[in-house]
């Protein structure tokens, strides 16, 4: 048995693996679990674009809903020396999976990056730090309207004025729950719908349709404006001159 062969067996191992936990995961919460397979390879990519764009400098970034660590590891190569990476994970046994993952990712060492996992809701974290770029990956259409709106206030309050949120939603879940769920879940549903269509109204940069992952998936990348637009007193400061 080569080397190469050897290697593709691990990765599948590792990917029949994360499969069976999250249909374990989804099957006792599928509200906080939010999926029944990790990202796949094309997701993840479009997912962290934002980080790879702007390598090579030092980057502050927070992936939340991180679940076994499907995006994880394709964002964890694209860290340049001297970066951070705060990974937000509620669910307790797939926190633990993180913190193995993070502890044996071979990159980690000649990198120098900071990663630290938190088991804990993004809305809960507990940090003075702003981020460059925050990573997505919660099931936003599972919540309730008022969860969803905390949740991306929280997001916009941790970026740093100019910083990408990217996330993802799966495709045609609302046709889906209008034919299979009560008339409450689609309410519901619908509501969530509203409010992320202001925020990609306001914020939205870019928006991409990912048909190769399971189930096919639409990726957003919005972006809090700079502190210029925030403030438009302080234009005169934004390029290096005072008032």
């Amino acid at each position: 048995m080569n080397d190469w062969t050897t290697s593709h067996d691990r990765v599948l191992a590792q990917r029949n693996a994360e499969g069976w936990m999250f249909l374990i995961e989804a099957a006792r919460d599928l509200r906080t679990t939010g999926a029944i397979a990790p990202s796949g390879t094309a997701l993840a990519r479009a997912l962290t674009e934002p980080v790879r764009t702007q390598a090579p400098r030092p980057l502050a970034v927070l992936e939340a809903g991180a679940g076994t660590g499907g995006v994880t590891p394709a964002m964890i190569p694209q860290l340049s020396r001297g970066s951070r990476l705060d990974i937000v994970e509620a669910n307790p046994r797939f926190a633990a999976r993180l913190r193995h993952l993070v502890t044996t990712h071979p990159h980690l060492v000649a990198s120098s990056a900071q990663v630290t996992v938190h088991q804990t809701y993004v809305e809960q974290l507990d940090t003075d730090q702003r981020y460059d770029v925050i990573v997505s990956g919660l099931p936003l259409t599972n919540f309730t309207p008022a969860q969803v709106e905390r949740i991306m206030a929280r997001y916009l309050e941790l970026l740093h004025p100019g910083g990408t949120l990217t996330y993802f939603a799966y495709l045609g879940t609302r046709r889906a729950r209008v034919l299979t769920a009560s008339r409450a879940e689609a309410r519901r549903h619908a509501a969530v719908d509203e409010i992320m269509a202001a925020y990609q109204r306001t914020y939205a940069t870019g928006r991409w349709t990912v048909w190769a992952n399971l189930p096919p998936a639409c990726v957003w990348h919005l972006q809090r404006p700079s502190l210029c637009a925030e403030h438009p007193r302080l234009e005169p400061q934004c390029d290096g001159t005072r008032p």
